[in-house]
């Protein structure tokens, strides 16, 4: 990540404030996006001090993850972009155990049917029912991977009225391409999404 841009963009950030009308949404916090996994975000593990940190500031925490059959359209085989990873039920779809999922009070299968793509937590799911009969109107996204479902997951959001906010400190990126990251951010925030840090969190 460019510290710089981020710098630019966070520098005249005030503190935020979570309240009942707050929801945290990590994405994708699986072993097959980490090192030593399928399809591995570099940087992956340096997510999850943020994100342990900022959990129990929430009174609602969801966490989605890639719940692949194993003939998903996404995978090489099938003519996709990316190696076979997540398939439902694996080892590397399961959850990090760097991450405190106790805190976790709601889990999001996406991905499930082999031609769903899934990179938002949104696509397929019922996330937003869920998020407006808890009487949620802004989230907080972090996860894995800022290029992909970090990116998709923020801009459905915002398509479908959330606020929303992205901690940049708790999310990591693929970068297929030097420069993935920070484009993704900068659509994010051209979109009306708040980039901010796990720090800029204070609790009512």
């Amino acid at each position: 990540m460019n510290d710089g841009f981020i710098s630019a963009i966070l520098k005249a950030m005030s503190p935020i404030a979570v309240g009942p009308h707050d929801a945290l949404v990590v994405v994708d916090p699986q072993v097959d996006f980490l090192p030593g996994g399928a399809l591995p975000v570099a940087e992956g593990n340096r997510i999850f001090g943020p994100i342990n940190a900022v959990m129990p500031r929430f009174n609602r925490v969801y966490a989605t993850r890639d719940w692949h059959p194993p003939n998903h359209a996404s995978f090489r085989a099938a003519g996709g972009p990316w190696p076979d990873h997540c398939v439902a039920g694996t080892r590397g779809a399961a959850f990090s155990e760097l991450l405190d999922q106790t805190r976790i009070d709601r889990i999001v299968d996406k991905g499930v049917e082999p031609n769903t793509e899934g990179y938002s937590g949104f696509d397929g799911t019922d996330l937003a029912q869920d998020l407006r009969a808890h009487g949620i109107t802004r989230i907080f996204v972090c996860g894995l991977a800022t290029d992909y479902c970090v990116r998709a997951t923020a801009l459905d959001a915002r398509s479908l009225g959330f606020e929303v906010v992205v901690l940049t400190d708790a999310v990591a990126a693929v970068d297929v391409n030097p420069g993935d990251e920070e484009r993704a951010l900068e659509d994010m925030r051209k979109a009306g999404v708040q980039l901010a840090e796990s720090s800029d969190i204070l609790s009512e």
